[in-house]
């Protein structure tokens, strides 16, 4: 049994006034739910949802229109199915045909959704606002052949790593783990441990550094003492158990200069990223590479980079997938200093700013390249590729894709109310210049009429 449709047209009630009925049609998405092929998610999604027993599936439509609105209005999987309630543009955007008072699914169905479909149907899903926006005119065939290339970091949502703090926690955290498993351990240090840590964050903020440090030593002795104490009354030690020792021993051996550090116990897969910013010199996170067109800055790929990689090592990688989504090879990729060194298999040609003779036509193509930075931006600071909640590798290269649908969507929406607003002023301005035509042909009476009117006001 695979997905249940959305809209029953033999169910119809006479009652009820249809959603087409009760919205604006002119709204921004209203109408761009007609330039999304929603069948083909259920060409392509049903086979996965299909099963023998229990209810069937909820509706391909509704589930990639909440992730949609997910990432273009930046809020939460919670917030998203709340505000669905109240909102008859996004049940109508959703494919429904009556407002619905029940929220659409329990928040976690969207968790299993993306897991569900992975990282390959978050892929459609940006290939699809890609082409609604070649539908509403954002973007031509064209514009494909040129795209920008860049990277930037998706940060993961953890908490600041400190020495102290990462220290006390993993001895918490294995102590938890070994009494759940029934071993009596000789000392848990849970009082001293709390002390220290809390002590530690005192002295740093006073730049007392060396009482610090002394502190730091305290907690590294003490997880060793608790890591040693399990390792000899553990046995067989159970898969939990092992999951959070293997983490101690890691976090306990580490130093300063050692490789491959562990930043986040609950994602150990965090890397520290230096960008070069001034305001944020190191950032915690995955390194994701990002593609535009080099015309208006429509996303057409983004894909995260495990181990922090060169920027120059993911060009074929990116143009790979730019031609996977949108069915075109690029034929010019423009990029920053940071590509230096590298040259695309694909055939492509890689251009690199302040590079030194080149034609006149180039030179100005090149000055498109800073476009891709107030879009990420705009993904930053619009959407939600500032702050990364989802689950491990699996879950960075989700978000970033979803984070590019998203900003893609937010740019058709902003064309479709500008050209709005051309329309409306050019059907206004016609109608002023079709009475200035229509005037001088009525009575004279009624020109004076009316001229004297005004000259009263």
């Amino acid at each position: 049994m695979g997905p249940k449709p959305v809209d029953e047209r033999s169910d119809h009630d006479l009652f009820r006034t249809e959603l087409v009925n009760l919205i604006d049609q002119r709204h921004g998405l209203a109408r761009l739910a007609d330039l999304i092929d929603w069948p083909a998610f259920a060409q392509q999604w049903g086979a996965q949802f299909e099963s023998t027993t229990g209810r069937p599936a909820l509706p391909t439509r509704l589930m990639a229109a909440l992730l949609y609105l997910k990432h273009v209005f930046a809020v939460s999987d919670e917030d998203v199915v709340e505000r669905w309630v109240e909102n008859p543009y996004w049940q109508h955007f959703s494919g429904e045909r009556y407002f619905r008072h029940e929220l659409p699914c329990d928040p976690s169905s969207l968790v299993r959704w993306r897991k569900r479909i992975g990282e390959a149907g978050c892929e459609w899903l940006l290939a699809h606002s890609i082409e609604a926006a070649r539908r509403a005119g954002v973007i031509k065939r064209s514009s494909l052949q040129t795209v920008v290339l860049d990277t930037t970091v998706q940060p993961k949502a953890i908490a600041h790593p400190t020495d102290s703090r990462l220290l006390n926690r993993a001895r918490v955290q294995l102590v938890a783990a070994a009494q759940k498993e029934g071993l009596a351990l000789r000392q848990s240090y849970a009082r001293v441990g709390k002390a220290a840590e809390t002590q530690a964050g005192r002295y740093a903020h006073a730049k007392q550094f060396n009482r610090m440090r002394r502190e730091i030593r305290k907690l590294r002795t003490w997880l060793g003492r608790v890591i040693r104490d399990v390792q000899r009354k553990g046995g067989e030690v159970t898969a939990a158990l092992k999951a959070k020792l293997d983490s101690a021993q890691r976090l306990h051996a580490q130093q300063r200069d050692s490789k491959n550090k562990l930043y986040a116990l609950h994602a150990p897969e965090v890397e520290c990223l230096a960008k070069g910013k001034a305001r944020t010199p190191y950032e915690f996170g995955v390194k994701v590479s990002v593609a535009v067109t080099a015309k208006e800055g429509l996303v057409v790929g983004m894909r995260s980079m495990p181990g922090n990689p060169y920027d120059g090592h993911t060009v074929d990688s990116q143009l790979e997938q730019v031609e996977i989504l949108t069915g075109e090879a690029p034929k010019i990729a423009l990029a920053d200093r940071g590509y230096r060194g590298v040259e695309p298999t694909s055939g492509a040609r890689l251009l690199i700013s302040h590079t030194r003779r080149l034609p006149k036509r180039l030179k100005k193509l090149l000055k498109r390249r800073q476009v891709v930075e107030p879009m990420i931006g705009h993904m930053k600071a619009d959407g939600l590729l500032g702050r990364n909640w989802l689950k491990g590798t699996e879950g960075d290269a989700l978000h970033a894709l979803l984070c590019g649908a998203g900003h893609n969507l937010r740019m058709i929406l902003r064309h479709l109310r500008v050209l709005y607003c051309v329309v409306l002023g050019a059907v206004g301005m016609a109608a002023s210049l079709l009475w200035q035509l229509l005037t001088p042909s009525l009575p004279l009476g009624i020109c004076a009429g009316r001229q004297s009117t005004a000259t009263r006001r």
